[in-house]
């Protein structure tokens, strides 16, 4: 590992702590072509986006070309708005932006074999290893990977070989490592490292892009309100990087309850969750916290579609949060091709269905109310939601409303995991 900061103080590392560990590790590293594949917007909380600007300026005022290409996935494009609200006075021009169908080369694959072994036998179809041309041809004497480890529903902890290979991967890794995740079970795998979707990517990484000057940039923060608080940076080519800030964010975005929570209050800022491609992480990151019979209110003012992509809404729209029985009964179904062909959307499905476990009601405008409860979801009204659960005045974790009514409240459900202790199977 060749930088490790651990904050001692609640309030996370100073800036200037940062700094002075950026540039360390940075001296060590001259390169004349930088290539910085940071978080897009949505990992707003991750402080990447601080890390890509110094980094940027470090190497561009040493005379250095440095390229970032946002780690998309199948995200929608960040605009020159989010991108200066998220990294500074870094000019729009510097961005590229990732198309995961077009822009990729096929590297190799894992194969059916190997993919059984990982399973455990509950899937054996092979993956493509794909990635974007620059990565692999773009001539790059660094290439700067920056991320938030943080507990996640489709690899059990998020970043490092994920933000290559689906930040800036290709169809057919996305779609199937997503869908590996939902058959093999989110429970079984959020917030854990060593999970069959981590193999994937670790065999991948170590397979196929071993040869490339890959340095991998870590952080581990949590946030009240836009103020991020950086409790760990950590910086290596090799896996124990990610380990280090696995094991701090399982201390800092694992939240234990000690019930059950009856109901649910989660609250999507609008700058950030737009879909319920993202903003169903209020779903994934709560379930396990949530009592059978339950209920979670999702206030989400800014969601006015489903995914992220045209294609992927349709299908949203048009299959609905049925649940995993249901969902994988019409994947295995020849005459829904579509879902075969898209099994990103088809995993997302089964994410942000509860099961019938507890119930999920959507508070938004007007206008998508019933596009809401087309998809098997409950809605209500923001507004009149949110008078009553209003996420400014609300605290952190339980509030007893005047009326007695007792509420668990979730500020920003990408930052951690919850779990009720009593259910909780190491």
């Amino acid at each position: 590992m060749e930088l490790c900061l651990r904050a001692e103080a609640e309030g996370g590392l100073s800036r200037g702590e940062i700094e002075n560990g950026l540039l360390r590790l940075l001296n060590a590293r001259p390169a004349a072509k930088v290539l910085i594949i940071p978080p897009d917007y949505t990992r707003f909380h991750s402080n990447a986006g601080f890390l890509t600007n110094f980094c940027f300026h470090y190497y561009t005022d040493k005379g250095a070309r440095v390229d970032i290409l946002p780690a998309l996935g199948t995200h929608v494009p960040i605009s020159p708005g989010e991108a200066a609200d998220m990294y500074g006075d870094i000019p729009y021009t510097a961005f590229l932006t990732h198309n995961w169908r077009t822009d990729v080369e096929r590297l190799g694959e894992v194969s059916g074999q190997r993919m059984a072994a990982i399973t455990e036998g509950i899937w054996t179809e092979p993956i493509a290893v794909e990635i974007n041309r620059l990565v692999t041809g773009g001539g790059y004497d660094l290439i700067l990977s920056v991320g938030q480890v943080v507990p996640h529903e489709v690899i059990g902890m998020s970043n490092h070989g994920k933000n290559l290979f689906v930040g800036v991967g290709g169809a057919d890794m996305i779609n199937k490592s997503h869908m590996v995740g939902a058959v093999y079970g989110m429970e079984r795998m959020m917030g854990r490292d060593h999970t069959p979707v981590r193999e994937i990517f670790d065999y991948a990484l170590g397979k196929y892009l071993n040869h490339l000057p890959i340095l991998f940039l870590l952080t581990v923060t949590t946030a009240a309100g836009r103020e991020i608080f950086t409790h760990g940076l950590f910086a290596g080519a090799e896996r124990d990087a990610l380990e280090a800030a696995i094991q701090l964010s399982q201390q800092k975005n694992i939240d234990f309850v000690e019930r059950g929570i009856p109901k649910c209050v989660v609250y999507l800022d609008p700058q950030e969750y737009k879909s319920t491609w993202l903003g169903n992480k209020s779903v994934y990151r709560s379930r396990m916290a949530i009592a059978d019979g339950g209920e979670l209110i999702v206030l989400a003012p800014g969601v006015e579609r489903f995914g992220e992509d045209e294609q992927v809404d349709g299908l949203i729209r048009k299959y609905g949060y049925r649940g995993r029985e249901e969902i994988l009964a019409l994947f295995r179904d020849p005459a829904h091709e579509d879902l075969r062909a898209n099994m990103g959307a088809a995993a997302h499905l089964i994410h942000g269905s509860s099961d019938g476990r507890f119930t999920v009601t959507y508070a938004v405008a007007p206008a998508f109310r019933r596009p809401i409860e087309s998809a098997h979801f409950k809605s209500a009204d923001y507004t009149a939601t949110a008078s009553r659960y209003d996420p400014g005045k609300l605290r952190y974790g339980y509030n007893t409303l005047k009326d007695g009514e007792e509420i668990y409240f979730i500020p920003n459900p990408a930052l951690g995991l919850w779990i009720n202790r009593e259910k909780f199977i190491n």
